[in-house]
């Protein structure tokens, strides 16, 4: 039956060339002079909307004339069903090269038929795309593409038949073999350049990421990885070289690769532009942009490779304006990274755009529509990996400057409160003190903390007992502080703590007492060798410091006031630190019964 089915093909064809001469395609001249010529201009085509014609039947319509000039805009027909032919008559000129080589320059087609008709009748058959193993090819190339033999001074019928599932992109150009090889020499170079450069980058920030771990780098990384497979396999080169014997998996590479590249991508914006803290909004707008690409790569696996490809790839339109309006966004918003990716981002847009519109047969398929993806994207990888490299220097350099003043802050702070107790602390290296005093102070008001207070505490109740000399205790308490957080805000509580701590600090530091920040708004101070009603003005003198003086936060005056109680240790008393706190404790809470804003001595304050 095969051998019967193609006999009567043989005939038919033979019937279809003694019916006449084309009279619609003109005839195409092919003379080493001019050793590569585009076919396009010279061709007629028509379109098979079923895809159910045989060459019978087209070389009979284009003897016929039935058959149509290619249209001016060119050979890109965007995504179409059915199948097309295109029809010219070759005359090989050349007394030297019998050997021409036909080129179909776009490597995602699925089915290429190739028909010669020669004088004699017979026809020769040839197959190329995609749904084929690569070794189905006339040579090792990435573009479908045949050997045509052409006798010389002879016109040969030649007829093509083309049907994908993928955009519909038809530049069929001759070459002899010199001129082919000359031509991929060219190609090779660019193509080996690009891939070279982004393998480079893809390099460089793996190691970036290694040593810093830094996400930016990371999803940079992911994101120049992913666009470098939609461009291998966009270009042809995956299905030569990574899977050539599984058409079905070079078909299904490149809907999951485009997936890929765009969750990297959208991924690398939230990352390095900051969405999540500058602009929360947009960084859900980009979670919902990478769930699509996660389902529409999942779903490649059950769509048809149409049903795929065109969502995603309408979605890269909307996508790339998104994250183009993100970084002027970002820019207004004083974010000064955003600018080198703005830029980057402008070159990798124009790029995708023209390569987008020869897809849907926007603009016609020239050199920089099918290689302006590849240029803007090189432009676009490098830029990014200079803005990482600014990004990071500029958070390098604001890290230096923070450390640099908080290191100054300390030295400062160390330095003042190394002063106040160089007596008691004077046999302690400077190092190990530093350390000593950043491990008991409050980090809030910088006075003691409740810990240290306790041990300072019992060693003074000793000492003031071996001297025979009294200790005055005072703790005090801002009355209605949670007012004034609930009011300004608890950043003006704060405020209102250190200014209270520099306060105290500021009447006591004569008297060589010991201040500590209790807890919460409590303060306690121990001054030593103090009678009762010296105690007691001292604690007054305190109040009214506290009361007087409003503290001047953000435009506003704020005033606090706040609850002494006071308690007097005799030497001798045999008193513990913690039967201290609670006499003093005690005393606190009559001054606030008796209406806050006030000093109470407990029993025996100032009796002698």
């Amino acid at each position: 039956m095969p051998v019967i089915r193609t006999i009567t093909l043989l005939l038919a064809l033979a019937l279809a060339w003694f019916a006449g001469p084309s009279r619609a395609a003109d005839r195409i001249v092919l003379d080493t002079a001019q050793p590569s010529l585009a076919l396009a201009p010279h061709l007629t085509y028509r379109v098979d909307p079923e895809g159910r014609d045989d060459a019978a039947t087209v070389f009979a319509q284009a003897a016929r004339g039935e058959l149509q000039p290619m249209p001016a805009e060119g050979t890109a027909f965007g995504f179409s069903d059915g199948a097309y032919w295109f029809h010219g008559q070759l005359f090989n000129q050349s007394r030297s090269e019998q050997r021409w080589l036909l080129v179909l320059h776009y490597p995602l087609l699925d089915n290429v038929d190739v028909y010669l008709r020669y004088p004699d009748g017979r026809v020769e058959h040839m197959v190329s795309g995609d749904t084929l193993p690569f070794s189905a090819r006339s040579i090792r190339y990435r573009h479908p593409n045949f050997w045509l033999d052409l006798p010389q001074r002879t016109e040969v019928e030649l007829l093509v038949r083309v049907s994908s599932r993928s955009s519909m992109q038809v530049p069929l150009a001759v070459y002899t073999p010199t001129a082919f090889a000359e031509l991929e020499r060219d190609s090779q170079f660019g193509i080996g350049l690009f891939y070279g450069i982004l393998l480079a980058l893809f390099c460089y920030n793996l190691v970036l990421w290694l040593s810093l771990r830094d996400a930016s780098h990371f999803w940079y990384m992911c994101h120049v990885g992913g666009f470098g497979l939609v461009m291998l396999c966009l270009n042809g080169l995956a299905f030569e070289y990574l899977w050539p014997n599984s058409p079905w998996w070079a078909n299904q590479a490149i809907p999951l690769s485009m997936a890929l590249s765009q969750i990297a991508m959208h991924q690398f914006c939230r990352v390095f532009l900051e969405l999540k803290q500058r602009q929360p909004w947009a960084d859900r707008i980009s979670q919902a942009l990478i769930a699509f690409y996660i389902a529409m790569g999942l779903a490649s696996f059950f769509l048809d490779y149409r049903a795929a490809v065109r969502p995603m790839t309408l979605a890269v339109f909307p996508g790339a304006l998104y994250i183009l309006y993100l970084a002027i966004n970002a820019i207004r918003r004083g974010y000064a990274p955003a600018k080198v990716f703005l830029l980057a981002w402008a070159f990798l847009l124009l790029g995708t755009a023209l390569y987008a519109s020869v897809s849907f047969g926007l603009l016609e398929k020239t050199f920089l529509t099918e290689y302006g993806i590849q240029i803007g994207s090189a432009l676009e990888m490098i830029l990014l990996s200079f803005a990482l490299s600014y990004r990071y220097g500029r958070l390098r350099g604001e890290n230096e400057r923070l450390v640099l003043e908080h290191n100054e802050q300390l030295e400062r702070h160390v330095a003042r409160r190394t002063s106040e107790l160089s007596t008691a602390l004077e046999q302690l290296a400077e190092a190990n003190q530093r350390l000593r005093e950043s491990n008991r102070r409050d980090a809030l008001t910088g006075l003691f903390n409740r810990r240290h207070f306790r041990d300072m505490f019992e060693h003074q109740i000793s000492r003031a007992n071996e001297h025979g000399q009294p200790l005055g205790l005072l703790l005090m308490d801002l009355d209605h502080f949670k007012r004034i957080n609930d009011t300004y805000g608890h950043l003006a509580g704060d405020e209102c703590l250190r200014w209270l701590g520099r306060c105290l600090h500021d009447i006591l530091v004569e008297h060589g007492a010991l201040l500590a920040r209790f807890g919460g708004e409590e303060f306690v101070v121990v001054i030593p060798d103090v009678q009762g009603e010296r105690l007691l003005m001292i604690a007054e003198q305190l109040r009214k410091c506290i009361c007087d003086d409003p503290v001047r936060y953000a435009g506003n005056n704020i005033r606090m006031s706040a609850s002494i109680g006071a308690f007097l240790i005799r030497p001798g008393s045999g008193i513990s630190a913690d039967g201290a706190l609670h006499k003093a404790d005690d005393a606190l809470y009559a001054a606030k019964d008796a209406g806050r804003n006030r000093v109470h001595a407990a029993d025996g304050v100032t009796s002698v």
